[in-house]
């Protein structure tokens, strides 16, 4: 299992948000570069970065600071956030991002998807974002009729490398991972899950080394980090002593 954490990308500066509105975001880092490369120095091994203000607009605009974040670090990238387009995955990969996530398009054009992963294998993901079990859009501003599961197994045979599940009621919100349906999606499919929204402290990452999250690939982690509630030595040497090798 893997270990992520977030650098949440809002006018340049690295942010975290509750249950994802932007306006009630708080700014934990102006230099988002910076805040990637003292996670590297923490010891993690790769790194979760999200264009907040791209979702919402549909296409890239934190394009400066996800630069120097890849100028920055050696770690692999995963990025999402106003991810709509062929060209945009294309330009992302050749900047040097490791893996792209598609969020909407793949509700609204799964073709993209499809494509993207054929063009591109190995370093496409979709971004599961539900609301009360079902999909949300447009940087979680409009929900879909579509559930998780439902949409997780539309890729099922696309070569998608990853599911990112994030439950959008705990995000921000400290108040632990929804663990049950992570665990009910991961079984629901064959890609590898990786769990994002609510983990609060190390209770959560000991919760997730338990046999029957064994179908979890990995984990994201935000505000728990910048708020000093769990410490990174602490977390990565937990999941380093139950976990056989990254699978995410």
């Amino acid at each position: 299992m893997i270990l992520f954490p977030a650098i949440d990308l809002k006018s340049g500066e690295c942010v975290r948000l509750v249950q994802g509105d932007m306006d009630r975001a708080t700014v934990f880092n102006t230099d988002p570069a910076a805040q990637a490369a003292a996670f590297e120095q923490q010891g993690f091994t790769h790194l979760h970065v999200v264009d907040l203000d791209g979702a919402f607009v549909g296409q890239p605009v934190n394009a400066a600071a996800v630069e120097a974040i890849l100028n920055r670090v050696r770690m692999p990238v995963q990025l999402g956030g106003g991810v709509r387009e062929l060209r945009t995955v294309e330009h992302w990969l050749r900047r040097g991002v490791n893996r792209v996530i598609i969020g909407t398009a793949a509700v609204r054009d799964p073709a993209l998807v499809r494509e993207a992963a054929r063009l591109f294998p190995g370093q496409i993901a979709v971004g599961v974002d539900a609301r009360d079990g079902f999909v949300a859009v447009e940087g979680w501003a409009r929900s879909s009729s579509i559930s998780a599961s439902e949409l997780g197994r539309r890729f099922e045979d696309a070569g998608v490398e990853a599911i990112i599940y994030t439950d959008i009621a705990r995000d921000g919100l400290m108040k632990g991972l929804n663990i049950e349906g992570t665990i009910a999606l991961a079984e629901a499919i064959t890609i590898p899950v990786i769990a994002s929204g609510g983990l609060a402290s190390i209770a959560d990452v000991e919760r997730l080394c338990q046999p029957d999250c064994a179908r979890i690939a990995g984990v994201i982690t935000g505000r728990a980090l910048y708020d000093g509630r769990l410490d990174p030595a602490e977390a990565l040497a937990m999941i380093a002593a139950h976990s056989e090798g990254p699978r995410a």
